[in-house]
């Protein structure tokens, strides 16, 4: 049996796209090294069926044999949301939390997220001819600012938000990120109940009043209530940062196809489900466990497993994708995996693209001649198993 390589910065964080590409040719369900009992599944037909298997769970208290306890009373009680549930409580949740994405709400915010960007574009203008890093001054604050419009966070606490959502992303600062977004949205909860306005939590606090009532169906609970705050605003903010950097640097480094959509402004949606697709925001979906004996392809993965379906390596399997490693705005991307597939798709998808679009379409038509200020192979990824995301981006704006 081929030898799994170990996890690395130089294989798996700093290439995730060469490290998956030998996995699907040599190991495509292979046991996930340094991550205990854990499986990786890499080929684009077993990741896009696994998302849609009921045998893979999320919620640990359905674990196989023995329900295991939720996470802490800190975490839990912000992580009582979609992403840590199963069917019917999922179901129940996913219904109310949709809300949030209609294509009215969306095409609501569109107008804000673009006078964000120009205003983000104007002051980035200032260091013309200079070097800026625009993961933190324009991919960063451009998708909290949106959230946070979205949720209904008041204009003075927006960047207690954007340094929140940036310290949860260090693993020694998650359970305290977590504890203190918790406390947070309970008052704002209170002050929504009190005095609602034109924003999505107060549009769901009458779903937590009616709980508390013993009322209809589509009811949360507070920690519910609070939870889906706290799932918004945090897995709102990676992907999007991501997709607008990483998709930036594969637009940068891809100059004919930068061009192409610079000159037809019209190919901004295709370009954003291509860039979707190559650059992956995430490397693989939020963890799943077998209920019971899974058998994938000729491999047997026993109940009570950690799985880890690497949508980043289904996007680049040429088995559904022709040379997948080539950036083509105009390919035909329909069936890619970036926002998962099934029960758990991405709630939130509708609004990253919409972000993507306002963020590309500006920054191209306002920096026309902007280009990388080091050499690709210095830009280092972040170490971090979830998410494919650039430690910074600079560049020559002109």
């Amino acid at each position: 049996m081929t030898q799994l390589e170990p996890f690395n910065e130089n294989s798996y964080y700093q290439d995730p796209a060469a490290f998956f590409a030998r996995l699907r040719e040599t190991r495509p369900v292979a046991p996930m090294p340094g991550h205990g009992r854990s499986w990786l599944i890499t080929r684009y037909a077993d990741v896009r069926s696994a998302l849609t298997d009921p045998r893979l769970a999320k919620d640990v208290r359905h674990w196989p044999g023995a329900s295991r306890s939720p996470a802490g009373e800190a975490s839990a009680s912000v992580h009582a949301h979609m992403l840590n549930s199963d069917p019917p409580v999922h179901t129940r949740l996913r219904r109310l939390a949709r809300q949030a994405f209609t294509p009215h709400r969306v095409a609501q915010l569109r107008p804000f997220a673009q006078e964000i960007a120009a205003g983000l574009l104007d002051e980035m203008a200032a260091a013309r001819g200079g070097v800026v890093d625009l993961l933190d001054v324009y991919a960063r604050p451009l998708p909290v600012a949106v959230l946070c419009e979205l949720l209904g966070i008041p204009e003075a606490d927006r960047e207690r938000m954007r340094v929140a959502v940036a310290d949860y992303d260090r693993p020694e600062e998650v359970k305290r990120v977590a504890r203190e977004l918790g406390v947070y949205f309970t008052t704002l909860i209170a002050a929504k109940r009190a005095e609602p306005g034109d924003d999505l939590l107060s549009a769901l606090v009458p779903a937590s009043t009616s709980a508390s009532e013993g009322g209809t169906e589509d009811w949360l609970t507070s920690t519910e209530l609070r939870s889906t705050a706290f799932q918004l605003l945090i897995a709102g903010f990676d992907s999007t940062v991501n997709l607008i950097a990483s998709g930036t640097l594969a637009l940068l480094t891809h100059p004919e196809e930068m061009a192409r959509l610079r000159e037809d402004p019209s190919l901004l949606p295709a370009a954003v489900e291509e860039l979707l697709r190559f650059t992956n925001p995430l490397n693989h979906a939020t963890t799943r466990f077998t209920t019971e004996d899974l058998t994938v392809g000729e491999v047997m993965i026993p109940a009570g497993e950690w799985v880890f379906l690497a949508t980043s390596s289904a996007n680049r399997d040429p088995a559904r994708f022709p040379h997948p490693d080539r950036l083509d705005l105009c390919r035909d991307t329909s069936g890619h995996v970036a926002f998962g597939h099934g029960i758990h798709y991405c709630l939130g998808a509708p609004l990253a693209r919409m972000e993507a679009e306002v963020a590309f379409g500006a920054l191209l038509a306002r920096f026309p001649g902007m280009s990388l200020a080091v050499s690709p192979e210095k830009l280092r990824w972040r170490p971090v198993s979830l998410i494919n995301g650039l430690e910074s981006l600079p560049v020559h704006l002109a």
